[in-house]
């Protein structure tokens, strides 16, 4: 059994920068490839970011591509996510999923644990 609860979400403003932390208990964490996700309303639940569970691959959607960052520390059973040059646009719930395969988290579809979400907004 694996539990994920996010952090460091808030107000920024456009342009500014937000590190979401994704901690996670459980021994079997770095068995599980970890994703971001994100929610804005009256939207559907989009892909953000994957790292596979060595950290050696990572996946971005082309929305974030050269602003956010994802990098996992099994040593610390978290996995976080950089946020830079912020944009409005960005604003959503921000939610971290787990699965064991990474096409599974990039997909989306069969993912075994999701963490409650960190609101992250930004104002223009």
């Amino acid at each position: 059994q694996v539990q994920l609860v996010e952090s460091g979400g808030g107000l920024v403003q456009a342009g500014g920068s937000l590190r979401l932390s994704c901690a996670a208990s459980g021994r079997t964490f770095r068995n599980y490839a970890v994703g971001w996700f994100r929610q804005a309303p009256g939207k559907e639940r989009e892909f953000v970011a994957a790292i596979s569970w060595s950290g050696g691959g990572t996946y971005y959607a082309d929305s974030v591509k050269g602003r956010f960052t994802i990098s996992r520390d099994n040593a610390k059973n978290t996995v976080y996510l950089q946020t830079n040059s912020l944009k409005p646009e960005d604003t959503a719930v921000y939610y971290c999923a787990a699965a064991t395969a990474i096409r599974t988290v990039v997909s989306g579809t069969g993912i075994d644990y999701w963490g409650q979400g960190t609101q992250v907004t930004v104002s223009s």
